[in-house]
């Protein structure tokens, strides 16, 4: 029998870190994943999937991954129940992570540090490692170079 789930998408809040009564730390947070069709009024559309991590990945998703991030999950997914107050059973469906990648470098902070790239802690990451940022045909640089600054891009301009 096989479990196994991998999912890219982007964090759709910070990530919230709580500890168990015995100490042992657990994040849960929510990455949208866009469905590969559009509707039929030709919008994409998107799940959005619970994410729950454990210990050392618990903390460090709480210390790096933030909104809007682009990221992959690898893990299982674990279907599990309990009574709420009312007396009826509510059924929660998650995936369980054992590995996390940061698809991209953090997007805040930083000085730009000449078009060097913040490394995950899992060795993830995305940017261009060892390119140039400059387009070499015909001499003309390339209009989507970012020189090494950061964008600046308000949490109000994500779509979740």
């Amino acid at each position: 029998m096989l479990n196994r789930v991998i999912l890219i998408g982007r964090l759709t809040r910070d990530p919230e870190l709580r500890y168990t009564p015995s100490g042992v730390a657990v994040t849960q947070f929510t990455i949208a994943v866009d469905r590969p069709f559009t509707s039929q009024g030709g919008e994409r559309e998107a799940d959005f999937i619970p994410v729950v991590t454990w210990r050392q990945l618990a903390e460090t998703c709480a210390n790096y991954l933030r909104k809007g991030r682009l990221t992959a999950v690898e893990g299982r997914i674990q279907v599990r129940n309990y009574e709420n107050n009312e007396g009826k059973r509510v059924y929660v469906t998650e995936v369980i992570a054992d590995n996390v990648r940061f698809l991209e470098s953090n997007r805040e902070g930083g000085s730009g540090g000449g078009g060097q790239r913040e490394e995950s802690p899992f060795g993830g990451g995305g940017g261009n490692a060892g390119r140039s940022n400059n387009f070499s045909r015909d001499n003309q640089k390339d209009p989507f170079s970012d020189d090494g600054k950061p964008i600046d891009i308000s949490d109000d301009d994500l779509p979740f």
